[in-house]
C-alpha cells in the first residue's frame, strides 16, 4: 500500500549486538531509534540495563528511554501509546524509525494492538502484592500456571507486575489473558516493517552474556544500584530486573559478590533462550548472522534495509 510508511526493527536477546548494529544503521539511514527494552524507560538504570551512552545518544536522536522513576508502573499500554507518538513525530520529520529491543511483548503491542481486556482492579492488585511480598512471586507463578498454563509458560517467576496482570485478567473476567490475546485487536496499519533479528549460536551467545554481565559490575553496577536504593523504596521495579536483583541480595549481605555475579549470568542466559523462543515464533523476521564480525554484520543488514525501501 502506497501510504504505508518503512520502519525497521532490530531485535534479538539480550547481549547480541543489537545496539550497535543499530547505531550504525540509522547513522546510514537518516535513522531515529525507538527503544524497546522494558527497563531502559526509567532513569538512573543505565549500567545494568546496556542502555546506550550519552555519547551514542548524540550520535541518533533516542526515543523512549528515561521516561519514569523506577518506583513508578510502566505497562505495555503505556509503551504502545508513547512509542505511537515517537513513530509520528519520525515520520514528520521524514526519517526512518528503528525499533531496537529484546522486549517481544512490547513490540507485539505496539505493533499488532492491545487486546481489550478488563481494566485494572488496584484492590485486586495490591491483594497480589501482599502476597508476592510475604511469600514471593513464584507463589502466585504456580497459582497462575493452574489456570493459565499457556501465560506461565512465557512469564518468569520472578516477573511479578505480568504475572498480576494475567491473573487479573482471568479473575476479572473468566477468561485467560492469552484467549484475550488471540482477540481482534488496533494494528498499526501506517507502517510497514522489516524485521531484523541477530542470530547466534547458544554457546557463543552464552559466553557473550557471561563477558557483559563481568563488565556491568566492572562498570559500576554496584554503586548504581546503592543509588538507586538511596532514591526509591526497595520494592520498587528496579529491583526486580537482572542483575539488580541479585546486586542487591549481595548489598543486603544475604548473598557473596562472586554468587551474585553467577546468578545475574544464568538468569540473563535463562531470559536470552525465553526471548529466543519468543521471536522464533515470528515468521517474518529475516535472521543475521550475529557470529559476522560488526562491519559485515552492518553492510549485510543494510543490503536487506536497501532492498526493503526500493
Amino acid at each position: 500500500m502506497a501510504h504505508e510508511y518503512p520502519g525497521i526493527v532490530i531485535l534479538g536477546p539480550t547481549a547480541s549486538g543489537k545496539t550497535h548494529l543499530s547505531l550504525e544503521l540509522a547513522l546510514r539511514f537518516q535513522g531515529e531509534i525507538v527503544n524497546c527494552d522494558a527497563f531502559q524507560v526509567y532513569r538512573h538504570m543505565n549500567i545494568g540495563t546496556a542502555k546506550a551512552s550519552p555519547a551514542e545518544q548524540g550520535l541518533v536522536r533516542h526515543h523512549m528511554l528515561d521516561l519514569r522513576d523506577p518506583g513508578e508502573d510502566f505497562s505495555a499500554g503505556d509503551y504502545h501509546r508513547l512509542a505511537r507518538e515517537a513513530l509520528d513525530e519520525i515520520r514528520r520529520r521524514g526519517n526512518l524509525p528503528f525499533i531496537v529491543g529484546g522486549t517481544g511483548f512490547y513490540l507485539k503491542a505496539l505493533i499488532e494492538g492491545l487486546f481489550e481486556g478488563p481494566e485494572r482492579s488496584e484492590e485486586l492488585r495490591a491483594r497480589m502484592r501482599i502476597i508476592i511480598n510475604r511469600r514471593g512471586a513464584r507463589t502466585l507463578h504456580r497459582t497462575l500456571r493452574r489456570v493459565d498454563p499457556e501465560s506461565a509458560e512465557r512469564i518468569a517467576e520472578a516477573d511479578s507486575e505480568r504475572i498480576i496482570r494475567a491473573y487479573e485478567v482471568f479473575l476479572l473476567s473468566g477468561k485467560t489473558i492469552s484467549w484475550w490475546q488471540q482477540q481482534p485487536r488496533d494494528a498499526l496499519k501506517s507502517f510497514r516493517w522489516l524485521k531484523l533479528g541477530i542470530n547466534l549460536p547458544r554457546q557463543i551467545l552464552y559466553e557473550r552474556i557471561n563477558r557483559r554481565v563481568e563488565d556491568m559490575f566492572q562498570s559500576g553496577l554496584i554503586k548504581e544500584v546503592e543509588h538507586l536504593l538511596k532514591l526509591f523504596p526497595r520494592t520498587s521495579q528496579a529491583f526486580k530486573a537482572i542483575g539488580y536483583r541479585q546486586t542487591l541480595e549481595y548489598l543486603e549481605g544475604n548473598i557473596p559478590l562472586a554468587r551474585a555475579i553467577e546468578a545475574t549470568q544464568m538468569e540473563s542466559r535463562r531470559y536470552a533462550k525465553r526471548q529466543f523462543t519468543w521471536f522464533r515464533s515470528d515468521p517474518d523476521i529475516l535472521w543475521l548472522d550475529g557470529r559476522l564480525d560488526p562491519d559485515k554484520l552492518c553492510k549485510e543488514a543494510e543490503a536487506r534495509i536497501n532492498d526493503f525501501l526500493k
